[in-house]
């Protein structure tokens, strides 16, 4: 059994592969500084949750600041198999608002976190990056070699430079890497900022729905437990990669919507305003390269996927129907 140290590990999907792999029989050391970038309460859940597995062990702390490096090599003095660096700051609309903070943790984190993997000489390095990078280009589906240097809004444009540091550290000091480009993931204790999350609390809790555009937009919604499983998958020595881990199936917020209304027994009141600068219309993942790389293809439906979500949220609902929502 190996050790792994991850990153973000009160967050969403980090949560997930700490779970998957305390399950396998491996050591965690889960690295979070609970950052309130979005309603903290569901973070302290998931963290709670991982906290009653065996193996798990949680360090408070920043990937922002430099001093973490010395602080990761005094609590692990045997480097750990991999680093699976999930910490990030995401959204798309509020990189806009404060582009400074993207930069900083996702971009600069993930530079302290490729020198701890030198300075420790870990031998693997798996990153957390995102289908933004690919824009609004109007190809479809997404290849991993479709152009990524124009990103939309400084989200991606600091996962841009997470992913190019990433290859710089593999070119200089050998370090295996693999980068997987996420899209738009959901499930159980998701992010209370996505779409998903926000569309099941409101119509079950029969508030009204914020639609911004006409809901034509469609996503290639992927379950966690999907993205977890490969980017486990992920660990094997590749050299350096980037892979792509999507649904392969879009779907527009109407259906979606429609989904929810199914699960929960009620109507949305939907309220519609302008599709935002930062959005783009479409997003399909060409994952090809998963299959051929990894073995990996997506599993969960999205009908199963929003039964799993609305589930959890119906047996959570006593607070989970107080976690902020709102822009």
């Amino acid at each position: 059994m190996s050790t792994y140290l991850i990153t973000g590990s009160a967050g969403f999907i980090a949560s997930r592969i700490c779970a998957l792999l305390l399950h396998a029989g491996h050591t965690v050391l889960g690295v979070d500084t609970l950052t309130p970038a979005y309603d903290v309460r569901i973070k302290h859940h998931r963290l709670a949750r991982l906290q009653t597995i065996p193996g798990f062990n949680f360090a408070h702390l920043d990937i922002a600041d430099p001093k973490t490096i010395q602080s990761l090599k005094d609590l692990l003095p045997t480097p750990p198999a991999a680093v699976i660096n999930l910490a990030a700051v995401a959204g798309v609309r509020s990189s806009v608002e404060n582009p400074w903070l993207y930069l900083e943790t996702n971009t600069t984190g993930t530079l302290n976190m490729l020198e701890y993997c030198r300075q420790a000489a870990c031998p693997k390095f798996i990153l957390a990056s995102t289908s933004s990078l690919y824009g609004d280009s109007g190809t479809h589906p997404h290849k991993e070699t479709d152009d990524t240097n124009h990103p939309l809004q400084p989200y991606a444009a600091s996962k841009k430079g997470a992913e190019v540091m990433a290859h710089a550290y593999h070119h200089l000091y050998n370090l295996d890497v693999t980068i997987f480009r996420y899209f738009t993931v959901y499930g159980p204790a998701g992010r209370p900022d996505m779409s998903i999350f926000r569309f099941c609390q409101w119509i079950h809790e029969e508030r009204p729905l914020r639609l911004y555009g006409d809901g034509s937009q469609s996503r290639d919604f992927t379950y966690v437990d999907d993205v977890a499983r490969g980017t486990i998958l992920g660990l094997k020595p590749v050299g350096y990669e980037v892979i792509n881990l999507g649904g392969d199936s879009p779907h527009d917020l109407l259906e979606l919507i429609a989904l929810v209304e199914a699960e929960a027994g009620a109507k949305a009141r939907i309220e519609q305003h302008p599709m935002h600068a930062a959005d783009v219309m479409a997003t399909w993942a060409d994952v090809g390269k998963a299959q051929r790389l990894l073995g990996w293809e997506p599993r969960v439906s999205l009908k199963e996927g929003v039964a799993r979500l609305c589930e959890w949220y119906r047996e959570n609902r006593d607070w989970a129907k107080d976690v902020h929502t709102e822009d």
